[in-house]
């Protein structure tokens, strides 16, 4: 059924202000639209309002993610309302407030949206109008921006009230279209949603010209001497070595998948005189340091500082930081406060370099980034016109450890198995490799595809989900220099690695007398020396990091079983399970685990049986080539097919936490051949 004709106006006008990010940031602000409906209960009219619901984002809004509720409950909840100091109690209440089953979960801000009396209402969160609600005189500078059309409201925590002073300033002040909310954003209002949007691009776009016309050229004070960006590659190559180490740091209390920045506006701000003294004060809007805590950790070397110096500094940076934040939760919290919950940094900024950010995942972390970069531009366009000043600090640990907010990340849904692992998977676009990656995906890894053929790794990377899921990487497994690369490529994604799986092969089906020296030392490059050389990189990184991890080497039942014709393949392969066992004797001591997986027989699916190796193996038995699962089924002692998705299984049920004490092990996944069982 199509959505109400004012839900469906509501829709439209959040995708397009939510669609540009001056207007508001990802998952931040909310928009809502009053209108009349029939009551299927008793045929009459009813006075409804949809609202964006809880968590959901302006720009990909749907009809499921608004929250429907009868005006004429919402607005009788005046009448009980207990006064600020019990004002959370409200937000129960909404629930009985929903229309039929009501949608979405109201969000603390419906109250904002039903107690003002508009058909339509935005709330959003603008760079240039958070900068003027976070400088030092905003009510001043609102006024000389908009006259008496756009109205002050002074910082009050989101809820109830704010709601109701809100509407009490639009009934006071009926010529005005909206207001600025100290130390947070901006609403406005109109009759029509298209009213409301004008209204609220009005806004956010005078402020942008006001603060641009206005403002000093140097906000951010003059550049550091050394503290310039360095050139982009070694910049990035100083990120590659950082951010395993940082990424450390962050996960001591619990794992964290990073994201690295080093845009313009990042660079720009850590090369000015006055970052030190900014990034101390903290982020302003309540989104901005949900998200980036009350404020990162700052590396105070220049890019030119020697790695081991700058990572030494950062190591007792971070032990300042998780002292600081936990005098800053004893400070504040209260005895029905929520327990702290992590005092490691979500941002850590390297000048000259750019900005890490994590989270629980690489969105997650993804955003923290973004909000981050937007809270520069706050500060930026508060210090052109004025100083920046945030909300004490005392009222951002009432948002930050507010029981409503602790309520909303329990109702959160439990992490999956390989939540905040990092993966690299070779030989991941096709085949055994590919099944692997979809499986690690599926269990919440993030993944690395690494993969000779760069096209099928990029298809892999985007069926996965893209960026936020997977990368692609090409790599040819016989150099060290792109071996290396790819590792590099994974710490600028994700932040590191966790978890490495030697897939990448080929195979030459000869007997021994035709079976060139060359064949030999191909195999041997691509499988032996191939998968020596990413474990020793993938080791590199995992010390590093400090976080253990593991390493699973796809084997072969061919490791154990000598079979006629096959001499380069199976004596490679038993080189790679010899590997497993050296590994993890070696390892271990890093909490590093290794692993191998013996498959059989996987013909359908596999790149090496298409790419002629299943010909061959067929003439050697006898049997045509698309009878030659059937025919490896048939030999087994479960007589069952293996199919790629079963040696992806056996890589999770290694990887996925139930065999947390396993190393040194290989799992058969051959359906069963007596003369492979390991002794």
């Amino acid at each position: 059924m199509a959505p109400h004709p004012e839900a469906a106006a509501l829709l439209a006008r959040s995708h397009r202000l939510g669609a540009d990010p001056r207007n508001t940031n990802y998952a931040g602000g909310n928009a809502s639209a009053k209108g009349t409906d029939t009551d299927p209960v008793t045929g009459g009219d009813v006075e409804l309002m949809w609202v964006k619901g809880s968590g959901g984002d302006l720009g990909t809004l749907t009809e499921a993610g608004l929250a429907v509720l009868r005006l004429d409950r919402l607005r009788a909840m005046k009448g009980v309302y207990p006064g600020v100091e019990r004002e959370d109690e409200m937000v129960a209440a909404f629930d009985y407030c929903l229309h039929g089953k009501g949608g979405a979960a109201p969000s603390i801000d419906t109250a904002m949206h039903g107690l003002v009396e508009a058909a339509h209402v935005d709330h959003l969160h603008p760079d240039s109008g958070i900068a003027l609600a976070c400088a030092a005189d905003g009510e001043k500078l609102t006024a000389e921006c908009f006259g008496d059309t756009v109205v002050w409201v002074p910082w009050r925590r989101p809820g109830f009230q704010l709601g109701l002073d809100i509407a009490a300033v639009k009934e006071a002040n009926p010529q005005a279209i909206g207001c600025v909310l100290g130390g947070h954003g901006i609403t406005a209002w109109g009759d029509t949603s298209e009213e409301c949007e004008r209204n609220s691009l009005h806004i956010i776009r005078t402020a942008e010209a006001f603060l641009a016309e206005r403002g000093k050229p140097e906000p951010f004070g003059p550049v550091i001497e050394g503290y310039a960006a360095l050139g982009a590659a070694e910049r990035r190559e100083r990120a590659a070595a950082l951010a395993p180490v940082i990424r450390s740091l962050a996960s001591q209390d619990r794992p964290q998948v990073g994201h690295f920045t080093d845009s313009e506006v990042v660079l720009d701000f850590l090369a000015s005189a006055e970052h030190p003294r900014l990034a101390a004060l903290g982020t302003s809007c309540p989104d901005h340091f949900l998200r980036t805590k009350v404020r990162p950790l700052v590396l105070d070397l220049p890019p030119t500082a020697p790695l081991d110096e700058a990572i030494a500094r950062l190591k007792e940076l971070h032990a300042e930081y998780r002292e600081e934040y936990a005098a800053y939760y004893q400070r504040h919290a209260e005895p029905d406060s929520p327990a702290m919950r992590g005092a490691d940094p979500a941002i850590v900024l390297v000048p000259g370099v750019g900005m890490f950010s994590f989270g629980k995942d690489k969105q997650t972390a993804r955003v923290a980034g973004e909000f981050y970069v937007n809270a520069i531009n706050v500060m930026r366009g508060a210090e052109a016109v004025s100083t920046y000043a945030p909300i004490e600090e005392s009222e951002k640990f009432r948002i930050e450890y507010w029981a409503l907010e602790e309520a909303k990340l329990q109702r959160m849904p439990k992490p999956k198995p390989l939540a905040t692992r990092i993966a690299l998977v070779t030989g991941a676009g096709s085949g055994i490799g590919k099944a692997i990656a979809q499986r690690l995906v599926a269990e919440g890894a993030c993944v690395v595809i690494a993969d000779l053929n760069a096209e099928n790794a990029q298809a892999v990377a985007e069926e996965l989900g893209g960026p936020d899921k997977a990368v692609a990487v090409t790599v040819d497994v016989t150099s060290e220099e792109q071996i290396a690369e790819a590792f590099k490529a994974a710490a600028l994604a994700f932040g590191g690695v966790d978890l490495v799986v030697n897939n990448a092969g080929i195979s030459i089906s000869k007997p021994l007398l035709e079976t060139s020296a060359k064949d030999w030392d191909l195999q041997h490059d691509i499988m032996a020396r191939g998968s020596f050389l990413v474990s020793r990189e993938a080791a590199r990184v995992m010390i590093a990091q400090g976080l253990g991890g593991d390493i699973v080497y796809i084997a072969s039942k061919n490791a154990v079983f000598a079979g006629p014709n096959n001499i380069a393949y199976s004596a490679t392969k038993a080189d790679q399970a010899h590997q497993v066992r050296l590994l993890a004797a070696e390892l271990g001591e890093h909490g590093i685990r290794v692993n191998g997986v013996n498959p059989d027989g996987v013909v359908r699916g596999s790149g090496i049986f298409a790419g002629g190796w299943g010909a061959k193996r067929a003439a050697v038995y006898g049997v045509p080539e698309e009878k030659l699962g059937e025919f490896y089924a048939q030999r087994t002692i479960l007589k069952r097919e293996v199919l790629p998705d079963h040696v992806a299984n056996a890589v999770f049920a290694l990887t996925g936490g139930e065999l947390s004490h396993t190393t040194g092990l290989h799992v058969p996944v051959d359906a069963g051949v007596a003369a492979a069982f390991l002794r």
